[in-house]
């Protein structure tokens, strides 16, 4: 496998059948843009399309040309903003294309304009003209309808923003979920994985070790929440944010005040903490009860 430097609108071959195309789409939340990928040889699978931004929908066009075949089938992960618009500017192209995805309610981050020919279910495979499959893991947490697809014949695993390389992926409630997160992070644990294909970066190929270290800074993280927690006066989450989150750039900590109310919303679902009137406490030394 190869994890070549990222390059907006060339496809790169990360191994055999599997290519990176990358959006110019670079930002704090997208680092250097969004990530499609285009999988097969000839009848070409396109996971997550990305933002829509037309040069990169030319792009992702011109790439399974250049590969020698065409886009037949769409997966998403997830349909925030800036992963599945474009692909209404793909079936302005290519108007028989399947889409395989999840869908949820809009929660003001959703793309509304997103349609599932077929919603896949868990561990569900979808042969590819490499003589591989994709198979779909469900992973909700990040958001609610969030979908992994493995690679068999390559071990690479497209996570979107389950997992992202090189920054930590925010958990926006309601529609994300702490514990679920967790859960689907321990799940993957189980893969036969060799790399992580994210949604943003480059192609991580320690994968069993990155699972393992992002279950350790979430426990970690959450942890500090109690720490910091104990003993205080109900306080919102404006104010439990810089006692948590010390170590984050406080230009961050309205991004980290989102994960920060899914931790909390995690430890009231576990019976370890309260909420009344946006005012958060512990329950007597955090426990149960």
């Amino acid at each position: 496998m190869s994890s070549d430097a990222l390059k907006h609108g060339v496809p790169v071959k990360l191994a055999e059948a599997v290519h990176r195309v990358v959006a110019p789409n670079p930002g704090v939340m997208t680092g250097a843009g969004t990530n499609s990928y285009l999988v097969g040889k000839q009848a070409l699978d396109l996971i997550d399309p990305g933002p829509a931004i037309e040069a990169h929908a030319e792009a992702l066009l011109a790439a399974a040309k250049q590969l020698g075949g065409q886009i037949q089938r769409v997966f998403t992960t997830h349909t925030h903003s800036d992963h599945s618009p474009a692909l209404q500017l793909i079936k302005q192209h290519n108007p028989d294309v399947q889409v395989i995805g999840l869908a949820i309610d809009d929660d003001g981050f959703q793309d509304a304009s997103f349609k599932a020919d077929h919603q896949p279910e868990d561990n569900e495979r979808f042969d590819t003209d490499d003589g591989s499959a994709l198979r779909a893991v469900h992973t909700p947490g990040h958001v609610a309808n969030h979908v992994c697809w493995l690679h068999e014949a390559s071990g690479i695993v497209f996570t979107g923003d389950h997992i992202m390389q090189g920054s930590t992926v925010v958990i926006i409630p309601p529609a994300g979920d702490m514990a679920d997160y967790i859960d689907s992070l321990n799940k993957m644990r189980e893969l036969p994985m060799l790399g992580l294909a994210p949604g943003h970066g480059e192609l991580i190929e320690t994968p069993l070790q990155e699972v393992e270290a992002i279950i350790a800074h979430r426990l970690g993280r959450e942890s500090k929440v109690i720490e910091r927690m104990q003993g205080r006066e109900p306080a919102d989450l404006e104010t439990i944010t810089p006692w948590v989150y010390d170590d984050v750039d406080p230009g961050l900590h309205p991004i980290a005040q989102l994960s920060l109310w899914a931790h909390l919303l995690k430890l009231r679902k576990e019976g370890r903490a309260l909420e009344q009137d946006g005012l958060w406490r512990l329950r007597s030394n955090g426990t149960q009860g």
